[in-house]
């Protein structure tokens, strides 16, 4: 079974579903044969890259509140992601633009390691003192290493803007076909969606409904044939 989750890095609801996610993951019978694949979201694709703000101000600027509102939104996040036992700083964050983000993570799936640069794109976004956005790439090159990836084949990809462009984009178009206006978004088996960062009981009951619902599979009989079977091989006898 696949689970894709369309996300994006400066989404904080993101960083709590995908933990909510994964502990009804952990506890799914039949986790060993669930493959899950991150998907591409932008929040802001049209920031320019250089253009970074403190996030309360951001927020104060988006939804027309005072910074004393985001300020509160932000705690109770802080609070959120603490019963997931994830750090997240409430104050001093940043904003920015994550295509460049999202170029790499399609990168690391061809690598075996998406799931490894996400989680570390979301500790160092939302958990650490240093800026995702205000580095430049090295900061992006350090903690892609850090998943296990090359050094020198991650600059390659930020060097070139049209590396793995049109696959964001393509993730992108795909969300809004799926209906997606917002993020997290999982989709299980490409028959069920689920929208937000729900508690882990209904990412369960999700696994499970999807699971149970997958189609038998359905034998063509072309008449008997040679095979290996737990007692070996046939030898064609002549």
């Amino acid at each position: 079974m696949r689970v894709e989750i369309w996300s994006d890095i400066a989404c904080p609801w993101c960083y709590v579903g995908k933990a909510r996610f994964e502990k009804a993951l952990q506890a799914f019978p039949h986790r060993e044969k669930v493959e899950v694949v991150h998907r591409s979201f932008e929040l802001d694709p049209h920031r320019a890259k250089d253009d970074v703000q403190p996030v309360l101000t951001m927020l104060a600027k988006k939804y027309g509140m005072s910074e004393a509102q985001a300020q509160a939104g932000e705690d109770n996040l802080g609070a959120q992601a603490a019963a997931e036992g994830l750090e997240y700083r409430t104050t001093g964050r940043d904003h920015g633009n994550t295509f460049d983000m999202h170029r790499l993570l399609h990168f690391a799936k061809e690598q075996g390691k998406q799931d490894e640069l996400i989680q570390i794109l979301y500790r160092a976004n939302f958990a650490e003192e240093r800026s995702l956005f205000t580095e430049g790439d090295e900061r992006l090159v350090e903690l892609a290493v850090e998943a296990g990836l090359a050094a020198e084949d991650v600059r390659k990809v930020l060097a070139d803007p049209t590396a793995y462009a049109d696959a964001v984009r393509a993730d992108e178009r795909e969300a809004a076909e799926l209906g997606a206006n917002g993020v997290p978004f999982f989709v299980l088996d490409r028959k069920y969606g689920v929208s937000g960062a729900q508690p882990a009981e209904v990412f369960a009951q999700a696994l499970t409904q999807a699971w149970g619902d997958r189609p038998p599979l359905r034998l063509i009989d072309e008449g008997d044939a040679d095979a290996c079977g737990p007692d070996g091989c046939a030898v064609p006898q002549h």
